[in-house]
C-alpha cells in the first residue's frame, strides 16, 4: 500500500470548514426526503407532484451551475463560497416560510440556484488545497456531512417536524447555516491560486472550452450517471419506509439516526482506504456490493425496524464506498485553470440528472391514496443496477485517463503534484 501525506493545521481546518458547509446544503435538501410523507400528507401531494418539487430544486441549481461555469476560476474561491452561501440561506428561509405547494417550488427554486453551485466550490477549494495523494481522505471527511445531517440534523429536523410542523426543520438549517458562513468569513483565507494561471478569455469561451475537451465530458457523463442512481430511490425513502415497511414516524428518527452514525464510521475509513488503494478497483466492489443490497432493499416488505435499519446501513455504507472514490477521481480530471468551471458544470451536470431521476421517479410510482402502500418502488431498484453497470465503464476509463496523467504530467499536473 502506498504511504500517504498528513494534512497540514490548515488543511484540516479547511477540511472541517467544508465539512460543515456541505452538512447544511446536504441537510437542506435530504431532509426533504424523510419529511416526503409530512409533505405529501400535510399538502395533499400526490408522488408525481412531491417529486417535481424534489426535481425543482435540482434543475434550478443544474441552470445555476452553467450559468456560473465560466466566472467560476475568476473570482477568489471564497468570497464565490460566501455569496452563493448567503443566497443558499435566504432560500432555505424561504422554505421555512411556506405554507402553500406554490411558495414551496418558488421556495425551492430559489434554494437550488444558489445551493446548487456551493458543493461545485467546496471541491474545487479540496482540489486547490490537496494533492491527488490527499484527496481521497479529504473527501472521506468532507461526505461525512451526509453522514452528520443524518446523525444530528436529519433526526432533529423530524422531531421538530412532528412538534411544530415541516417548516420549523428547514428554519433549523437557515440558522445553523448562518454560524457557519460567519465562521468562514472569519477562518477561511483567500483561495486565489488559479487566478495567477488564468488565461484572457471570456466567461462563455472559458464554458465553452471546458465543456468542448472530450475528456472532461467523460467525467461529466460518469457524474451524470452516478447521480441518477441516488436520486431515485432518496425522496422517497421515507415515503416507502412509513408506507410499506411500516416504520412509524416517531421511529424514522431513529433509523436515520442509526444509518448516519454507521455512516461516520465508514467514511474516513473508506477516505484512507481509497488512499492506499486503487480507487477504481474499490468503487467496483462497492458497485457490485450496493446493487445486491438495493435489488433486495426495494423488495422488501413489512420489516421489523431492526431489521430495515441494517439494510439501510448497508445501503448508506455502499453508496457513499462509491462515492468517495469516483469524486476523488473526477475531481483529478480538470487542469488547475479549468477547475472551477469543470466543478461548476458537473455540479450542474449531477443536479439535472438527479432532477431528472426524481421526476421518472414520481411518475413510475404509484399510491393509492394517503396512507396506501408505494408500489412499483422495485423498478427503480432495477433501473438503479443498469445505470450502475453504465458508471463502471465509464469510470474505468475515468481512471485511465487519471493514471496517464499522472504517469506523464504537464506542467500544470506538475505544479498540483507540488502541492
Amino acid at each position: 500500500m502506498k504511504q500517504t501525506a498528513p494534512f497540514s493545521s490548515y488543511q484540516k481546518l479547511a477540511i472541517a470548514l467544508l465539512a460543515l458547509t456541505q452538512f447544511t446544503v446536504i441537510l437542506d435538501f435530504m431532509v426533504i426526503s424523510p419529511l416526503g410523507d409530512f409533505l405529501m400528507k400535510s399538502l395533499s401531494l400526490h408522488p408525481n407532484q412531491f417529486g417535481f418539487a424534489v426535481s425543482v430544486y435540482a434543475f434550478s441549481a443544474g441552470v445555476s451551475g452553467l450559468l456560473t461555469a465560466g466566472f467560476a476560476d475568476k473570482f477568489d474561491r471564497k468570497r464565490l463560497l460566501l455569496f452563493f452561501y448567503t443566497g443558499f440561506i435566504t432560500g432555505t428561509i424561504l422554505c421555512g416560510l411556506s405554507h402553500s405547494y406554490i411558495m414551496l417550488l418558488i421556495a425551492r427554486l430559489v434554494t437550488g440556484l444558489f445551493g446548487g453551485v456551493i458543493g461545485s466550490i467546496s471541491l474545487a477549494i479540496v482540489t486547490d488545497l490537496f494533492s491527488i495523494e490527499q484527496r481521497g481522505r479529504a473527501m472521506g471527511f468532507i461526505q461525512m456531512g451526509f453522514s452528520a445531517s443524518q446523525v444530528l440534523g436529519i433526526p432533529i429536523g423530524i422531531y421538530l417536524a412532528n412538534l411544530w410542523g415541516w417548516q420549523s426543520a428547514f428554519l433549523m438549517v437557515a440558522g445553523i447555516a448562518v454560524v457557519i458562513a460567519i465562521i468562514i468569513m472569519l477562518r477561511l483565507q483567500p483561495v486565489t491560486k488559479h487566478l495567477a494561471v488564468q488565461q484572457n478569455q471570456s466567461a462563455f469561451s472559458h464554458l465553452w472550452n471546458t465543456v468542448a475537451k472530450r475528456n472532461y465530458r467523460i467525467g461529466f457523463t460518469a457524474t451524470a450517471l452516478l447521480s441518477i442512481g441516488g436520486f431515485m430511490m432518496m425522496p422517497f425513502g421515507s415515503a416507502f419506509a412509513i408506507n410499506n415497511l411500516r416504520v412509524t414516524a416517531h421511529q424514522l428518527p431513529l433509523l436515520f439516526m442509526v444509518s448516519g452514525v454507521a455512516s461516520l464510521i465508514i467514511m474516513p475509513l473508506v477516505g484512507k482506504l481509497s488512499d492506499k488503494i486503487d480507487k477504481y478497483k474499490l468503487f467496483v466492489i462497492a458497485s457490485v456490493f450496493t446493487m445486491i443490497i438495493v435489488v433486495a432493499y426495494t423488495n422488501l416488505s413489512v420489516e421489523p425496524l431492526w431489521f430495515v435499519m441494517i439494510f439501510n446501513v448497508l445501503m448508506m455504507a455502499g453508496i457513499f464506498s462509491r462515492m468517495i472514490p469516483a469524486t476523488a477521481l473526477t475531481t483529478s480530471i480538470p487542469d488547475m485553470q479549468d477547475r472551477g468551471a469543470f466543478m461548476s458544470i458537473n455540479a450542474s451536470l449531477q443536479q439535472i440528472a438527479g432532477g431528472v431521476a426524481a421526476a421518472v421517479a414520481g411518475a413510475i410510482i404509484i399510491q393509492k391514496n394517503k396512507y396506501s402502500p408505494l408500489e412499483h418502488y422495485n423498478i427503480l431498484g432495477y433501473l438503479i443496477v443498469g445505470i450502475s453497470c453504465l458508471a463502471i465503464v465509464l469510470l474505468y476509463r475515468v481512471s485511465v485517463m487519471i493514471k496517464k496523467k499522472i504517469n506523464k504530467p504537464a506542467p500544470a499536473m506538475q505544479q498540483e503534484l507540488a502541492v
